[in-house]
């Protein structure tokens, strides 16, 4: 007799599910029925997902319980459901990446890597989710398909442009999401949905099959609600791929094995100047995690922000290049915002484009040499807590400032240089907000394992929407 009611898996971790298929006390077809049942339920409030997989999710869960039945061993993420962006290739499903365009597009032919690195460690695809056109967003606002809702409050952004994995992650609807990140995608919509994020080290998880927004920027990663959810599908998702150009063949130790290592002896400072919170609730944040770590020095990342003008600049420019046929045969049928910002980065001059090339060579060394000093570095996620949809400025300390523009103010000078990061969340009331853990390239055992501390703790938590 299955013992674990359908309602608990909305709030379970992936960690408590596969506990529980592993033992026997529920099994993985029970866990994705009952998760499908609450897509159905919930998501036309959150709008978080554009297509639901149940067919081939049903499949693959009835497949996960026959083998568990023949004496199989339990594998590392049995029966644990995900959703991935709609920017991740889906086998039989046009790679929308949040575009009309993309409809038109033949289906793709096989899964992305990392949705079949996932399913071969026991988890179970339920579809794909609601994103910014082209991942050109912070907000998560989507012109075609309406926008992904914040879970906390239903009047607020879920953040950008990896908006439907968060609102599916903090609305119970997964307990993993797949997300990218160019200029903060992963981190915005973690800090303002309340959920941990890692955008690893750039490089370190395949993008092959990806539609990209800018390749010398993006990176790809999970969501969740735990610290240890996020260590669980990212050792699954580890590895090198030869589909993947830029994918580094670089082992790394299962970070399940360090998470208890805890924070002791790691030396942890907090960005200064360019990075210093004007408004309340990001100062509250870094206080609160900066004194659970014992962290009382601050420390400055030099010129960041001449460090986010040059991430605009190959942004703008990079991004204009992919879609350049596109504006010329189908300018109609794109989000007028994301059209206009394309069209603007087709027309940077390419001298100014190697200036900003030359600047991050020399920026990405300057901060490389800080770890020399510290193992970690803590910084605001994101300048306010969730904003209302449709809002166009917002306040920075005294100044009114464009909202799509800058809710990646903190973001921008990180993954410009690719290192890794994890945003956790400080629950604050009404709504959430997160802080930026940054560490030394391939290090992201050493972010996790802070986080895992700061979990432990108490200092950190995923918020549970009161709403849901």
């Amino acid at each position: 007799m299955l013992e674990t009611p359908a309602r608990d898996f909305a709030w379970s971790t992936a960690a408590e599910i596969v506990a529980a298929v592993g033992s026997g006390r529920t099994n993985a077809l029970t866990v994705i029925e009952a998760m499908l049942a609450r897509i159905r339920s919930c998501d036309p409030l959150l709008n978080s997902f554009t297509a639901v997989t149940e067919q081939r999710a049903l499949a693959r869960a009835q497949a996960l319980d026959a083998a568990h039945a023949r004496g199989a061993p339990t594998p590392p993420l049995a029966g644990v459901p995900f959703a991935v962006k709609n920017l991740f290739d889906i086998a039989g499903l046009p790679t929308l990446a949040g575009s009309k365009i993309n409809r038109d597009a033949k289906p793709a032919s096989r899964d992305a890597t990392l949705i079949a690195r996932l399913e071969a460690a026991g988890a179970v695809l339920v579809g794909g989710l609601n994103m910014g056109e082209y991942a050109y967003d912070f907000t998560g606002e989507n012109a075609h398909d309406g926008p992904s809702r914040n879970p906390h409050d239903l009047t607020r952004m879920s953040g950008g442009s990896s908006g439907g994995s968060a609102a599916a992650v903090a609305g119970g609807l997964v307990p993993i999401a797949l997300a990218s990140d160019t200029n903060g995608s992963i981190r915005v919509p973690a800090s303002l949905c309340g959920l941990f994020g890692l955008k690893p080290t750039y490089g370190r998880l395949s993008c092959a099959g990806t539609f990209p927004f800018v390749t010398s920027l993006d990176h790809v990663g999970p969501l969740a609600r735990s610290a240890r959810d996020l260590a669980l599908a990212y050792d699954a998702m580890q590895g090198y791929d030869a589909g993947d150009p830029v994918c580094a063949d670089r082992p790394a130790e299962p970070l399940g094995n360090l998470l208890d290592r805890g924070a002791d002896g790691l030396r942890v400072a907090v960005a200064g100047d360019y990075f210093k919170g004007r408004a309340a609730e990001p100062v509250y944040a870094i206080d609160r995690v900066a004194s659970a770590l014992g962290a009382d020095r601050d420390i400055e990342i030099p010129q960041a922000e001449r460090g986010r003008s040059a991430a605009f600049i190959i942004t703008a420019s990079e991004g204009a290049s992919l879609h350049l046929s596109r504006l010329r045969s189908r300018a109609k049928d794109f989000d007028p915002a994301v059209r206009d910002r394309l069209i603007a980065g087709a027309m940077v001059p390419a001298a100014l484009v190697t200036k900003a090339q030359k600047f991050r060579r020399w920026y990405r060394g300057e901060v490389l040499k800080l770890f020399e000093q510290v193992d970690a570095i803590l910084a605001p996620a994101t300048p306010c807590t969730a904003p209302l949809l449709g809002q166009q400025t917002f306040m920075l300390g005294d100044r009114e400032l464009p909202l799509r523009a800058n809710l990646g103010i903190y973001t921008q000078p990180i993954s410009f240089i690719g290192l890794p990061v994890v945003v956790v969340p400080v629950p604050l009331a009404p709504l959430p907000i997160g802080v930026q853990i940054i560490a030394a390239p391939w290090r992201e055992d050493i972010a996790l394992r802070i986080a895992y501390a700061l979990e432990s703790q108490g200092a950190v938590a995923a918020m549970r929407p009161a709403e849901f």
